[in-house]
């Protein structure tokens, strides 16, 4: 192996390709053979014992009688699908030294590893911003997902794991502003979509993301990213994304025309694209301003309004496990649609309530119209685990 760089990929996918020839752990082959090879690799700098070996293959596992003999028919499968590479990779590459094993010192390859952490140190280090972010996007290049994701569960593999996504987090917080600075927009969009595919529950990847996408004026794409992201920490953790989050979010939905319209247009932008059906649904934060807008309204037509607040427990009252809850709550909310009338609105407000505001309908009605919700819901599925209460409150103006 002397005509051709061997290059090693750990970060997402576990690669080796000499010249033309290429393996993959995403070959058919056996988990024990991929992790063996990643830990002679990785500890390259020093021998490992035959027992640090059997260790690392089946550690607690029932062995079998002979584990060393077990231990050398494993190389020999290692060694067998280096030689893909090359006639005499197998052996040139892993050596035995003094009864134990080693990667071979002699031969230099190319290790992703390394690199990436060079040149994020590089980038650290550097004193002007445009080597800085040179070495940045370099080393970013180079992540194309966490270290050796299909070994993740591995207790050697995970704090190496942990150290390596949070340099790239950081890398990447880092190189944000730099792009941006330079108005770069487009290289940090792209940047930001990889990073929250790795980073989904990242708040400060998300704000980057938004305020790019508004830059470039794609409002309809930061609508999508913010409900995408405000389903996943509302399904995932029962939160809603924090207030300068939101703004982003109102900011995107704002529709203003650059040059003067006829009302025929405004009228045309207004209306509904399907036509209404049932009760509207909306955003928590949007129905806060429906509300605001309602309150001021009564104060000076004096119309009866309800709020009516339903919420979904167990049958001791207390939490669903969270795939039963995501289920009670998505057939809650198709009902909610269908029994309501076209002029009610409605909105999940936490991770296992609805809030509805029911116009023109007093005390008595407003808990008629909770409880029909209510008997439809177990009429629909009367083997759910959930329990479903209510409480109705006449809304108050605003004075």
């Amino acid at each position: 192996m002397v005509a051709n760089t061997l290059r090693v990929q750990m970060l997402g996918e576990f690669t080796l390709q000499y010249g033309c020839q290429e393996i993959s752990d995403n070959d058919n082959r056996s988990r024990k053979v991929w992790l063996l090879l990643a830990y002679m690799i990785y500890c390259r700098n020093r021998s490992i014992s035959q027992e640090d070996l059997v260790n690392l293959l089946w550690g607690e596992e029932e062995r079998s009688s002979n584990p060393l003999n077990a231990l050398k028919t494993m190389f020999h499968r290692v060694r067998t699908m280096l030689n893909q590479l090359d006639a005499s990779a197998g052996h040139t590459l892993i050596i035995r030294r003094d009864g134990s094993y080693a990667w071979n010192p002699d031969v230099e390859f190319f290790f992703d590893v390394e690199e990436f952490e060079s040149l994020c140190r590089a980038g650290a280090a550097a004193e002007d911003e445009e080597t800085r972010l040179e070495n940045y996007m370099q080393a970013l290049e180079l992540y194309q997902g966490d270290f050796l994701s299909k070994l993740a569960s591995e207790p050697w593999v995970v704090p190496i794991a942990a150290y390596f996504h949070n340099l790239y987090t950081q890398t990447v917080l880092e190189t944000l502003p730099l792009l941006e600075a330079q108005n770069r927009l487009t290289a940090a969009v792209s940047l930001c979509r990889k990073a929250v595919a790795l980073e989904p529950y990242n708040e400060t990847l998300y704000r980057h993301l938004l305020q790019e996408l508004l830059s470039m004026g794609d409002n309809q794409g930061a609508i999508t990213v913010y409900e995408e992201m405000s389903e996943l920490l509302f399904s995932n953790f029962g939160i809603m994304p924090s207030e300068d989050l939101r703004e982003l979010h109102r900011k995107a939905a704002r529709t203003v025309n650059d040059r003067a319209v006829s009302m025929s247009t405004v009228q045309e932008q207004l209306r509904e694209p399907d036509g209404p059906r049932g009760a509207l649904i909306c955003e928590y934060d949007f129905f806060k301003i429906l509300y605001h807008a309602e309150a001021r309204s009564i104060l000076r037509s004096g119309n009866a309004v309800h709020i009516g607040l339903l919420s979904v427990t167990n049958e001791s009252g207390g939490e669903l496990p969270k795939r039963s809850l995501d289920r009670v709550m998505e057939n809650l909310l198709d009902l909610i649609r269908s029994c309501l009338r076209k002029g009610d609105i409605a909105s999940r407000c936490s991770v296992s309530q609805f809030i509805l505001m029911l116009p023109q309908a007093n005390y008595e009605n407003s808990c008629m119209v909770c409880e029909r919700i209510i008997k439809s819901f177990f009429r629909q599925y009367p083997h759910s685990p959930a329990q479903l209460h209510y409480t109705v409150q006449p809304l108050e103006p605003n004075v």
